[in-house]
């Protein structure tokens, strides 16, 4: 699955926020420049969450849609051990 150009990865898209988190965390950004880090935080943060949204589908339609919620898996693994 290619990118588009110009689209940053997950990786990249990720490290970035979490370098604007840092900076409007440390208190060192003026009003403007913490709001337009907020701008970006934002687009980077829905970005993210859609690449991960897909990577999800992905792997739904890898397993099958047989997901299970981890605790039953456990519990079945369990139940084939006895």
């Amino acid at each position: 699955m290619s990118k588009p150009s110009g689209e940053p990865s997950f990786e990249k898209a990720l490290a970035e926020l979490e370098k604007i988190v840092a900076r409007m965390e440390s208190g060192e950004l003026s009003l403007e420049q913490a709001l337009s880090a907020h701008k970006r935080g934002l687009e980077l943060a829905r970005f993210c969450q859609k690449q991960l949204e897909a990577a999800q589908q992905q792997v739904k339609v890898l397993e099958g849609e047989v997901l299970k919620p981890l605790a039953a898996a456990s519990q079945a693994e369990a139940d084939e051990d006895r």
